[in-house]
């Protein structure tokens, strides 16, 4: 009782929230986060960019947007991740269905969801209500919430993929390389960690890393996404590597969502 009392406390202070709980279920029910998104480059073929990253802002008055890190642990302790998930999948699906210049959005999806055995069915509600195809909507499942989980991973990967879906495994390599999670999904997408991004120009036990996964890419059938992407002599390299795709502030800052219906991509 003790320990849940100082985690509470803990998040109190982190967010500056006398009730945390309360707070969440107010902004859930109000409609109080913003969507934003990050563009993911294709590094060959005529598309430029193909898709983007759905990330998640909380607004509050006296602090403007709140980033995710100050505010997901909280929902996390909490056990409302769920709920997020939901919001964020309706209003992605709407955004969707509304029109976009990038044709598919990419989702998060929390480890507590993926134990959610109602979450396929809400995913599916939603896309058959707003006349929005699965192949619009991609779900970035973490490699180590998927290791963590394995059975509610690949139930959800199943019922996903019925309806059309495809999925990413988020921080691969982030610790190891194990190819475990990627098999037992299935998954057309792989987002390597940005700790071997980063180190691609000086490390050689990223390189490897990095060729590992080009090999393995090749052999599995399924893409890689370079994430945090910072500058263009790393870009380069990913480009003569074969890599498929690229992400970061270097390539793109995260823009609202909404943005990319009134303006071309750039």
């Amino acid at each position: 009782m003790e320990d849940k009392k100082l985690l509470e406390q803990m998040d109190a202070e982190l967010v500056g929230w006398a009730n945390p709980a309360e707070r969440l279920h107010q902004a859930l029910e109000k409609d109080e986060f913003t969507l934003f998104c990050q563009p993911i480059l294709a590094l060959t073929g005529a598309e430029r960019y193909p898709m983007a990253e759905i990330l998640v802002r909380l607004r509050e008055e006296e602090r403007a947007l709140l980033p995710p890190g100050e505010f997901l642990p909280v929902f996390e302790h909490y056990r409302l991740m769920p709920q997020l998930d939901r919001w964020v999948v309706r209003n992605t699906v709407k955004r969707l269905a509304r029109g976009s210049r990038i044709p598919r959005f990419t989702v998060n999806l929390s480890g507590q969801t993926l134990e959610d055995a109602d979450f396929p069915r809400f995913v599916a509600g939603q896309l058959a209500s707003n006349r929005v195809a699965a192949g619009a909507l991609l779900f970035e499942l973490d490699e180590s919430d998927t290791l963590a989980r394995l059975d509610a991973a690949v139930r959800f990967a199943n019922a996903y993929r019925a309806l059309g879906g495809k999925l990413m495994i988020d921080g691969f390599g982030r610790s190891s390389v194990s190819f475990n999670a990627i098999k037992a999904l299935g998954a057309e997408y792989v987002k390597v960690d940005g700790a071997i991004t980063r180190k691609l120009l000086t490390s050689e036990v990223a390189k490897a890393k990095m060729n590992a996964l080009l090999r393995a890419g090749e052999a599995l059938g399924f893409a890689m996404v370079a994430e945090f992407v910072e500058d263009q002599a790393v870009l380069l390299r990913l480009r003569a590597l074969g890599v498929g795709y690229a992400q970061g502030f270097g390539i793109y800052q995260p823009h609202p969502v909404d943005s990319f219906a009134a303006e071309p991509a750039r």
